[in-house]
């Protein structure tokens, strides 16, 4: 009979800002994070280029948060 190795739960190495991060999936595919939406939108659009709005004019005072 074959053993069985538990596995270690290992934290994933992300970016500081977003320490304790947890993302889960239940059975009927609802989505539940530990963040809220909100504090990931504006760490995604400080971080990550977006090809679609790379040719806007105003895309550095989006990503620095300034409103219109």
């Amino acid at each position: 009979m074959a053993k069985k190795s538990k596995k270690k739960e290992e934290t994933p190495k992300v970016h500081k800002d977003l320490e304790g991060f947890k993302m889960n999936i239940d059975s009927f595919g609802e989505i539940s994070s530990s963040f809220p939406i909100d504090k990931l939108n504006e760490f995604l659009n400080k971080n990550v280029e977006d090809k679609k709005l790379k040719d806007r004019e105003d895309i550095d005072d989006i990503k620095k948060g300034k409103d219109k």
